[in-house]
């Protein structure tokens, strides 16, 4: 049977996994560029190691599969929109305690992580709305220095410490504080976050309402990459990077909600790189995290009807979210899962045939080959994308370890065509 234009017509929830090497970002980056075909649809890649954006950038040292997106996307018509957390701006108020609480700067002012330092940060956050500074415009020294008067008041003070002993000795700290060090040292490195008026810089809810565009004829491919490398000279560490892209999925969300009520279908595969460290099955004590992983699931279970599709690459199966693997669809297993847990879980989806799991058993590890030109990228899938679907069994395959011969044979170089 072909395939009908505009392919399957909507995103699939997939899960890619194997243990490093084996393949798996390899197999996702061909899943990519097929998706990429179809101009209507919107793809969303978040990528905290910053892996994707390296390949669109023409960065290809870091792997033996050199498909090169900065020469592909181009030729297939597909603008691709790479944004990393220099020029993303994150806007919500409400965000900037939040983060405020997770730097040094109350910490240097004598208050630990606690109730009371939560408490500063929301205070502060209301003051300086009160007072009509913007949130865009936190970096200005004017901003600071009325933070720094409001944390001066013994008003706002009582009311986030009780006893008098507390509020003299944080009262003593801030007034001896070299004010130039904590604007330059604790209070821009946050900010800057905040910040509009940075080079190619936009918005978390603008740059969401341009991916999905419904107007043109083309849709943008959107690369975020939330590295810690591109994060110089702002405040960034694992609890910040879970809270931006906790405010992206909550955008994204917002978005097909808003679109399913003009009855409009998202169409939007949104990709998800080291899946199992932002939807770790065991819980995590790191609140944070703990709430962008419960957003992550709430999501893959509630957008699928909006034609919004999840892929999730990882590196471990037995450690990911029960709820997410519930949830998907299409599975591809590469190297790398064949013992302990992994195995255990392994045998839970694809089954308990011997033959079966024996075949998987036997994958070789991709980099055990003398040179990137040899390597074999083997997989196992199950789901709707075999055609032994309707049984139950899984289909075994190499994938291509070429990238030239992967985009002839798929005829992915071809203009795309016009639905």
């Amino acid at each position: 049977m072909s395939q009908p234009q505009g392919g399957a017509g909507e995103a699939y929830h997939i899960g890619i996994f194997g243990k490093t090497g084996s393949g798996k970002s390899v197999l996702a980056k061909m899943a990519l560029t097929g998706y990429a075909k179809h101009p209507r649809m919107a793809i969303f890649v978040i990528d905290p190691q910053g892996e994707f954006s390296k390949n669109v950038s023409g960065d290809l040292t870091a792997e033996g599969f050199p498909l090169n997106f900065s020469k592909i996307f181009p030729l297939m018509k597909r603008e691709v929109i790479v944004k990393s957390i220099r020029n993303l701006v994150v806007d919500k108020w409400d965000l900037f305690p939040e983060i405020l609480y997770e730097s040094p700067f109350f910490e240097r002012l004598s208050i630990p992580k606690g109730d009371n330092r939560r408490i500063a940060c929301e205070i502060l956050a209301e003051e300086l709305k009160k007072s009509g500074i913007l949130l865009e415009n936190l970096y200005q020294k004017e901003s600071f220095k009325k933070a720094w008067q409001i944390l001066d008041s013994q008003d706002i003070q009582v009311q986030f410490y009780r006893t008098y002993a507390s509020r003299e000795r944080f009262k003593t700290v801030l007034r001896k504080s070299n004010q130039e060090e904590f604007f330059n040292n604790f209070w821009s490195p946050v900010a800057e976050l905040f910040k509009i008026k940075r080079r190619g810089a936009i918005t978390i809810e603008e740059l969401v309402r341009q991916t999905f565009n419904f107007w043109g004829e083309s849709r943008p491919i959107v690369i975020i990459d939330l590295s810690r490398e591109m994060a110089t000279g702002l405040f960034w560490n694992d609890t910040v990077q879970a809270i931006v892209i906790k405010r992206l999925l909550d955008a994204l969300r917002d978005s097909a909600e808003s679109l399913y009520r003009e009855s409009k279908s998202l169409n939007t595969l949104v990709i998800i790189d080291e899946a199992h460290r932002l939807a770790p099955k065991d819980r995590i004590e790191n609140e944070k995290q703990e709430h962008l992983r419960n957003t992550l699931l709430d999501a893959v279970r509630t957008t699928r009807k909006y034609g919004l599709g999840w892929m999730f690459i990882s590196q471990t199966l037995s450690s990911l979210h029960r709820e997410i693997i519930a949830q998907l669809r299409i599975f591809f297993f590469g190297f790398g899962l064949a013992f302990g847990t992994e195995f255990l879980s392994l045998m839970d989806l694809a089954g308990h045939d011997e033959g079966t799991l024996q075949l998987y058993q036997s994958f070789s590890d991709p980099h055990s080959a003398l040179d990137s030109t040899s390597r074999q990228y083997s997989f196992m899938t199950i789901g709707p994308v075999s055609p032994l679907s309707f049984s139950g069994t899984p289909l075994f395959f190499t994938a291509f370890n070429n990238p030239d011969t992967f985009l002839e044979v798929n005829g992915l170089l071809a203009p795309p065509r016009k639905y």
